[in-house]
């Protein structure tokens, strides 16, 4: 069954709405009629299963079926802080993966060793609801502007299991910290090309962080980002 999103707002008790950039894909891209059968996420946890009842210029007409809540998501909370990348294309995989792997949100960092300093906050946003259709999810990760390590460090939330991935730690694993720890949300950071400094590094640890290794391979920057998310939701699977 093909997803389609449609914010809050637009849904009611038995029937929503579905218009602008979803619209033009359900009838121009996807050509559903009348009495096609579609489902419908909202973003913050729901799907529905809906049919078409009427095609207007601009607003498809949707009655509501049946209703999924947190249909497909993780049982684990993730918010993955991660040091943006020269290769834009890269960061943009970064997003679509992390997004399908389950991770609710997506912090761009600058670092001392981030050469970018400015990130595409709406084009990343466009690529999470992508992949959150994609993937069969009804929750879509916020994308929040680019902020440095400082920032992001002071907001952080004391409840949360909090990791940062480092090359030069032999252990423990993300793994044993994650079943040893339950917790219901995560923060992982994860550095920019060249790593954290070991500055940046101390800085975490005061902040809360335990440092975790991914293994003895020195990883890039996109590839260490899926390693850590995806360790982690086979962790926090209960």
């Amino acid at each position: 069954m093909e997803y389609f999103y449609t914010p809050p707002s637009h849904i009611v008790t038995d029937s929503l709405t579905i218009e602008g950039e979803e619209f033009a894909h359900l009838t121009h891209v996807m050509r559903k009629k009348t009495s096609d059968a579609i489902r419908v996420v909202d973003g913050i946890g729901n799907a529905y299963d809906v049919v078409i009842q009427e095609l207007n210029k601009h607003v498809a007409h949707c009655a509501i079926q049946s209703h999924h809540h947190r249909l497909h998501e993780p049982s684990i909370d993730v918010t993955l802080a991660v040091g943006v990348l020269k290769n834009h294309a890269k960061f943009d995989f970064l997003v679509e993966k992390c997004t399908e792997l389950g991770v609710n949100t997506i912090i761009p960092l600058l670092t001392e060793r981030t050469i970018p300093h400015h990130g595409k906050t709406d084009r990343w946003q466009k690529l999470a609801l992508a992949a959150m259709k994609q993937c069969g999810r009804c929750v879509l990760p916020h994308v929040s502007e680019a902020q440095t390590l400082d920032s992001f460090l002071k907001k952080t939330h004391a409840s949360s299991l909090k990791l940062i991935p480092h090359e030069k730690v032999e252990s423990p694993s993300i793994m044993h910290v994650a079943k040893e720890k339950h917790f219901p949300s995560a923060v992982l950071c994860v550095g920019p090309e060249g790593g954290f400094t070991e500055n940046e590094v101390a800085r975490a640890i005061t902040a809360g962080f335990s440092a975790v290794s991914l293994g003895k391979r020195r990883l890039r920057t996109e590839t260490a980002a899926i390693a850590a998310v995806s360790l982690l939701m086979m962790s926090g699977e209960r």
